[in-house]
């Protein structure tokens, strides 16, 4: 896959290693960087060939959220333009959301704004010690529409409530403590070596399966548990049951090998 100067994509083995590459700018996007990470997931999450996806930022910090000067372009947008260029951002959030290979946001450094965003829509978020995360819109003036749905899924709503509105500076331990990350590391080297050992569970695991149960969680939560909900799970289980993969997996449980999806030397 081809990278752009603002973005590399690399697949290694069975895993796409995707890096936001502003360094000098903290890796802060504009609409040229969201269009291509927009692109770039969209393919990487159509090839068979990817169990997951690393998302991940270059330089000092994982993402500064909006560039100034693409901020500066924005000022002067008619309100059809601002609905133009949100709904391209709201485009990228939706699609690592929604994507079939497991997603995990490597975060070091600034996480602002927009960056919150990509972090709460990646299913898996570690971070190291030094980490800092900021919702820090409201101090222009302006909200965190787009990336809300998944910030506020992320840390629930009590809790946006208080940052979306304080802009408070939130520190690795306490974005761990309310959701918004799953895991605090030391250091980089710390968060390497934990993103590697759950790749190596990742691969363990049958991709279907980790698709499906994605869409089960976004389906699933915050309904109500009623006769229709009751009805709906039993007969996803059971399209996954009459699957190739689920008998594939089951007989190799019951035969007490590998399944063909993990590797041979499983770590």
């Amino acid at each position: 896959m081809p990278d752009t100067s603002a973005l590399t994509c690399e697949i290694r083995d069975d895993i796409a290693w995707i890096t936001l590459n502003r360094p000098e700018r903290h890796n802060a996007f504009d609409d040229a960087l969201i269009r291509d990470l927009t692109e770039a997931l969209r393919r990487v999450s159509a090839s068979p060939a990817v169990r997951a996806v690393v998302l991940a930022g270059a330089g000092k910090s994982f993402s500064a959220g909006a560039d100034i000067g693409w901020m500066k372009r924005m000022a002067h947008y008619t309100e059809a333009e601002n609905l133009a260029d949100a709904q391209a951002l709201g485009d990228l959030m939706d699609t690592l959301y929604r994507m079939d290979p497991p997603t995990i946001a490597r975060v070091h450094g600034a996480a602002l704004g927009g960056g919150v965003g990509l972090v709460a829509a990646c299913d898996l978020a570690l971070a190291t010690e030094q980490a800092h995360f900021c919702l820090s819109e409201v101090r222009l003036g302006l909200i965190p529409a787009t990336i809300s749905p998944y910030v506020i899924e992320a840390m629930g709503a009590r809790q946006a409530r208080r940052y979306f509105t304080t802009a408070e500076r939130i520190d690795a331990r306490e974005a761990a403590r309310i959701g918004l990350i799953h895991q605090v590391l030391a250091d980089e080297a710390a968060l390497d070596a934990q993103i590697l050992q759950t790749l190596n569970q990742i691969r363990r695991n049958g991709p279907e399966a980790m698709a499906a149960a994605k869409a089960l969680v976004r389906d699933v939560s915050h309904r109500p548990i009623d006769a229709a909900l009751v009805t709906e799970t039993a007969g996803r289980i059971a399209r996954i049951r009459a699957g190739r993969e689920a008998q594939e997996g089951l007989g190799a449980f019951l035969e007490k090998r590998q399944p063909a999806w993990c590797p041979s030397d499983p770590a």
